[in-house]
């Protein structure tokens, strides 16, 4: 009797339908009420150079918030971030997701849940906006949800303002505009937790507001957005949550009012600062003092 080997296209349907099987295993996110937990840090502690960056920091990420990170450079902001989104090991602590540990998740059921902006997207080949906005849809292929990527991509692009760009190469665009395009890649990605590190420091005023403005619509939506900020004006605005980080460690952490006060900022920032609410809104305005100038005394 002789064994006839399968032909290619057998073979290819095989492993066709083992990834299928793969893919219908994946534990997919379904919707989460507003207020629950999503990601909690407790005890977080991570090293470099045998040197604790955060020590002892805890931090819980909740549907239906906007939770802003703040502190001067090198408090741990973006360590924290980079932590939380398992993109960093962590030296002590835990971190879970949806209630398990971090690490009980796959990558891909990970990318399901939660998207992540760093302060850099570097590209080494010219990939047009679209392509790179597109990318985010990587974690739905071969799924159902792969069916609606067209009309994400679109509406994406569209709501980040760089629809115009679409078929401009990543590297042929500004920083700011480089920035909006890898927003929209987060965004586009669909998962409903979202980490963003410092997505407006290279934009102009009105992107600025366009970008924190669609962060606190989705709080609003449901997802958890967590946003590290050097603007705290921006963190008083449009943030439910603010934590204050300090030499790797949490000095403060709560609603933008009683963390954003005039005393401890002007202590862990080591400048003087006023915080005066804005005559319309009543909204926190924080300000460095400065002295007048010098010709306005003549």
């Amino acid at each position: 009797m002789t064994n006839r080997q399968p032909t290619a296209p057998t073979r290819n349907r095989r492993r066709r339908l083992r990834a299928l099987g793969r893919r219908q295993a994946l534990r997919v996110p379904g919707p989460v009420p507003p207020g629950t937990t999503r990601i909690e840090a407790v005890g977080l502690r991570v090293e470099r150079a045998g040197r604790p960056v955060l020590d002892q920091v805890d931090l819980r990420v909740r549907a239906g918030e906007l939770h802003a990170l703040v502190g001067p450079n090198g408090a741990g902001k973006s360590t924290l971030l980079a932590a939380i989104s398992g993109d960093l090991p962590v030296a002590g602590g835990t971190i879970e997701v949806d209630g398990r540990a971090q690490a009980d998740w796959s990558p891909v059921e990970l990318a399901m849940r939660r998207a992540v902006l760093t302060q850099s997207s570097t590209l080494s080949f010219p990939f047009v906006v679209e392509e790179v906005v597109r990318m985010g849809r990587a974690p739905w292929t071969g799924r159902p949800e792969e069916e609606h990527d067209d009309v994400v991509v679109a509406e994406t692009m569209a709501r980040c303002d760089i629809a115009r760009f679409a078929a401009r190469t990543y590297p042929s665009l500004s920083g700011g505009e480089q920035a909006r395009a890898a927003l929209a890649r987060v965004l586009a990605q669909q998962a409903s937790v979202l980490l963003l590190d410092e997505p407006t420091a290279a934009l102009d005023l009105h992107h600025q507001e366009l970008v924190m403005r669609i962060a606190r619509d989705r709080a609003d939506a449901g997802d958890a957005v967590v946003v590290v900020l050097h603007d705290l004006a921006l963190a008083a605005a449009y943030a439910d949550l603010v934590t204050l980080l300090a030499d790797g460690r949490i000095r403060a952490a709560g609603p933008p009012a009683e963390v954003l006060t005039a005393p401890l900022l002007t202590e862990v920032y080591r400048h003087d600062i006023e915080v005066v609410p804005h005559p319309r809104t009543n909204l926190p305005l924080v300000v460095p003092r400065r002295q007048p100038h010098p010709l306005e005394n003549r």
